[in-house]
């Protein structure tokens, strides 16, 4: 049966408006006010219906660290925090470095059938560091190379990659981490990883994508390379970088940072210069928390942190927003998806903007309860998720 939404203030990077979508064969067919279609009716007037979200840097721990989170599991948080459409870091256990783990990975996704899957690759064999050869063997399917978790030691392999990546039309995202400085210095070991491979990226012209700045500086070279025309650049950034700082106690990778980093982050949100929010899912067990395993899980909280955040505290707008939870890291992955327009896929959120709740752990779907976030009160709580017209969500 076909959906026609009505009533709703719709919201994407580029309107917001009252009015009506029509659904039909899992593709937005008509948007408008006072449309009648022969179709299901779902009203929801003085609700906000935006694109689902599109997370670019999740770790679901499957295969081999299901006791963390598996992919069931984390489909279900992930529609729950309003988004549909994952891109996955391979450093489970195998390292997803062969065809045969992507496709285990994407077709389990596909069985469970609330979300949409892209499975990265690592950048080096096993992430040993060394050997770029297992790139080759990969088909088209995959859209992003990463090394997540740690960052690629030598600059010689990284340039190597970078080429491979230009050549097959990879995405390479990269944790920023100069492995000797950052165990003595967090801040200069992610400075000077970040500037390294910008200036590789700049020689290779790949597309190159920096994962959870946490840094003034960091972001500032990013800056500085996109307003010399490098636009092969992209950059994210985490809910939990903007809405912490370093007064608070809990061990992430890299570390939440001081308060002027957090409102230089915030700047570049504003002016442009940051393409996608990446939650950076990252589910641990409460004994390896214990034992100083960095990450916290994030993918059920990331619209409520980011909208209380920026939006609500009158940083930038909606629009925005939805710019780089959505149409961003949708381009990035090269899915039809994150704008509502007539002929892209109908994944969809519906928010209750207005509603002010308590973040509570113990109401994840994740099977990681490992937040910071517990017991925060913030605006906009997700209603319901669509995917293709369906709902697999409801609260």
């Amino acid at each position: 049966m076909d959906l026609l939404i009505k009533n709703a203030r719709i919201v994407d990077f580029a309107k917001d408006f009252v009015g009506d979508v029509y659904i039909k064969n899992g593709i937005i067919e008509k948007i408008g006010k006072n449309l009648m279609e022969n179709a299901e009716v779902l009203d929801i007037q003085g609700y906000t219906l935006m694109p689902a979200f599109v997370d670019l840097h999740s770790h679901f721990r499957d295969p081999g660290l299901t006791y963390k989170e598996d992919i069931e599991t984390g489909s279900r948080a992930a529609v729950r925090g309003g988004y549909t459409t994952l891109n996955l870091m391979a450093n489970t256990k195998p390292v997803c470095s062969t065809m045969e783990t992507v496709k285990y990975v994407e077709d389990k996704a596909k069985r469970i059938g609330l979300i949409d899957v892209s499975q990265a690759v690592s950048v080096t064999r096993n992430m040993e560091g060394k050997d770029i050869s297992h790139l080759d063997d990969l088909s088209d399917e995959v859209i992003a190379i990463s090394e997540d978790g740690k960052g690629v030691e030598s600059s010689k392999v990284m340039l190597e990659a970078m080429k491979k990546a230009k050549e097959k039309n990879f995405v390479l995202m990269d944790h920023e981490d100069d492995k000797e400085i950052f165990s003595v210095d967090s801040r200069l070991g992610e400075n000077l990883a970040t500037f390294r491979d910008i200036e590789l990226a700049k020689v290779a012209g790949c597309k190159f994508h920096v994962c959870h700045v946490s840094t003034k500086e960091a972001i500032s070279y990013i800056i500085e390379a996109k307003k010399a025309g490098y636009d092969n650049i992209t950059c994210e950034v985490t809910p939990h970088h903007i809405a912490l700082n370093d007064k608070i106690d809990f061990r992430v990778n890299p570390p939440l940072r001081e308060e002027e980093d957090v409102e230089a982050l915030i700047k570049a949100i504003k002016y442009g210069f940051v393409d996608a929010i990446g939650t950076d899912h990252a589910p641990h067990s409460t004994e390896d928390k214990k034992k100083g395993a960095p990450g916290m899980t994030g993918i059920e909280t990331s619209f409520s942190v980011c909208y209380t955040k920026l939006v609500h505290e009158k940083n930038i707008s909606l629009n925005k927003l939805s710019e780089i939870m959505s149409k961003n890291p949708a381009e990035i992955l090269r899915v039809n998806k994150g704008r509502i327009e007539v002929g892209f896929e109908a994944d969809l959120v519906v928010l209750d903007l207005d509603k002010k709740y308590e973040i509570n752990s113990n109401e994840f779907q994740s099977k990681g309860k490992n937040t910071p976030f517990n017991g925060m009160e913030v605006y906009g709580e997700v209603l319901r998720t669509l995917k293709s017209g369906k709902t697999v969500y409801v609260k």
